[in-house]
């Protein structure tokens, strides 16, 4: 691979590369106080010092590529005290293969919160076109908080991470027991840290990493958390935005309870979706001739799994896993029908496929932390480095009553069946801090690109035409018939081919673009769902209780 010398250090001074975030934050912490200029001058100067760091890069692990690249540098925990504590930012790079034709920096982060994304080079590499790649060093980062960036810990257990819960009214003072000791253990364990484990920091810390790096701007590939860490992005730093992708996108006024309560709404017209699907299959699949007939066979098993948990291959599933898988499960027709095939053939007593009735049956039993470098990172560090992100980004959006979460559970599992209640019951937000900071209100005019399958699990369309709405500057891509959480890359003509464009050129299209997906793009979304880690990465597959 050709080499390139990297660029000189742009002669930035502090005030043009941080000072906006600054006094962003300074203004929100003390809002009765405005800053003496001789304090202003020190947090400047001290931002400076930070610029001036220089990564000393090394190849990133022995069994990884030569041109993998990582370093680390230092960030401020607080950014209001630029001279307090300091923590690591780790930071890893592949630079562009063609020096000459090369257009800037691309940064990327796999989503959350709590993802790692140090190894996004090498998969981002696998995924563009040589003719991008010839664009961009690309470069990745575990955000603050998260795998070799300092990370944060909770000395959770496993039993502590089973955070989507049912509501049942004998279980829910266990419940609100449990939520309250989680956010008990991450004050004691790092309650000083957590609080600034946040999006907006995130951000900050990505302005900094562009400054050192002498880059005026950054461009950015996010999906599904990372669509909001961008989002975020844009709003701090507008100016410093650009060519950003958004794939699957967060509404950012839902962060995060009503994100979480998104799984819910969504799962609905998914599930209603299905009713159809399997009743014009019905001779296939045996399910039912109607979409009513086939939405009775569901719940019938659900409420035979209630009274006796139903076996697969010696593993029991109750009613509650049913509704819990099904939820991701109907955005993709055939692959529930199958499962639902098998846990039929299975509550009749007859022998059933566990791999096909793992897209329901197994969800529940799908591990939380994904996987970890146990020499480096906490065994909870991706649970959480997920609270002080879904807690402190917006402690306005959880309600401090026990009580208020419990009748929400109640009304919601009314309104959606198949998972209102275990998104909506108490999760240990109800005990955090309060944030430092009040949500990112997003509404700009930077250009960006928002791509977002029809059908999408974790976020679902609504959600990415509110991000389309608030980015006014933006363009929107929609996969008509996609399924699967992550578009891009899915080998669709239309849709990879407008990403791409964007990227080599820098030109949105002049309109939102409508695709429509086959059955092999919506495979390849479900591929994406389930990646195998790369060589020498730890990234985990997206977890079904994830962004």
């Amino acid at each position: 691979m050709r080499r390139r010398r990297l660029a000189p250090l742009l002669a930035v001074s502090i005030t043009a590369t941080l000072a906006p975030a600054l006094a962003t934050s300074t203004a929100v912490a003390a809002p009765a106080a405005t800053p003496s200029t001789a304090s202003s001058s020190a947090a400047t100067d001290a931002l400076n010092r930070y610029v001036k760091q220089k990564p000393r890069w090394k190849r990133c692990e022995a069994t990884s590529p030569a041109e993998f690249e990582c370093a680390t540098i230092k960030v401020p925990l607080d950014y209001r005290v630029p001279r307090g504590k300091r923590i690591d930012l780790a930071i890893s790079r592949i630079k562009s293969t063609a020096p000459g034709k090369r257009h800037g920096v691309l940064f990327s982060n796999p989503g959350g919160p709590g993802g790692q994304g140090l190894y996004m080079p090498l998969e981002i590499q696998e995924m563009l076109p040589e003719s991008v790649q010839q664009k961009y060093d690309l470069i990745g980062f575990d955000p603050r908080g998260v795998g070799r960036s300092s990370p944060v810990s909770c000395n959770l257990k496993p039993k502590d991470e089973n955070w989507l819960r049912p509501y049942k009214e004998e279980t829910f003072d266990t419940d609100v027991a449990w939520a309250r000791d989680v956010a008990n253990k991450c004050k004691e364990k790092a309650g000083d840290t957590l609080r600034h484990i946040t999006t907006r920091n995130t951000a900050r810390d990505m302005d900094l990493l562009r400054a050192i790096l002498g880059e005026k701007k950054i461009s950015y590939v996010g999906y599904s958390y990372g669509t909001y860490l961008g989002a975020v992005y844009t709003q701090l730093f507008p100016g410093r935005a650009d060519r950003f992708v958004l794939d699957s996108a967060v509404d950012p006024a839902r962060a995060w309870r009503g994100m979480i309560q998104w799984w819910a709404e969504g799962a609905e017209p998914a599930f209603d979706r299905w009713t159809e699907w399997a009743a014009e299959r019905s001779k296939k699949y045996g399910l039912g001739d109607t979409p009513k007939q086939v939405d009775r066979t569901f719940w019938d098993l659900v409420a035979q799994a209630d009274e006796t948990p139903i076996e697969v291959e010696g593993q029991p599933t109750t009613g509650d896993d049913i509704r819990s898988g099904m939820r991701g499960a109907v955005f993709s027709p055939e692959y529930a029908t199958e499962a639902v095939v098998e846990l039929k053939k299975a509550a009749a007593g007859e022998p059933a496929s566990a791999e096909k009735a793992a897209a329901i049956a197994g969800s529940q039993r799908a591990g939380t932390a994904g996987a970890t470098d146990a020499a480096e990172v906490p065994s909870d560090n991706m649970m959480a480095s997920f609270w002080a992100v879904v807690c402190g980004d917006n402690s306005a959006a959880w309600s401090r009553d026990p009580e208020s979460y419990r009748q929400d559970a109640i009304e919601d599992k009314g309104r959606y069946p198949l998972f209102g209640d275990f998104a909506s019951s108490i999760k240990p937000c109800a005990f955090w801090d309060t944030s430092l900071e009040p949500a990112t209100k997003v509404n700009n005019e930077v250009g960006s690109l928002v791509v977002q399958n029809e059908w999408d699990s974790q976020t679902p369309l609504p959600s990415g035409q509110a991000l389309h709405a608030d980015l006014k500057g933006s363009r929107m891509v929609t996969v008509l018939g996609g399924e699967g959480h992550g578009v891009y890359p899915n080998g669709n003509a239309c849709t990879d081919g407008t990403v791409t464009d964007y990227l080599l050129t820098g030109k949105l299209p002049a309109r939102d673009v409508t695709c429509r997906a086959t059955a092999d793009t919506n495979a390849e979304a479900r591929k994406n769902q389930k990646r195998d880690a790369l060589p020498g990465s730890p990234l985990p597959e997206r977890a079904p209780d994830r962004f």
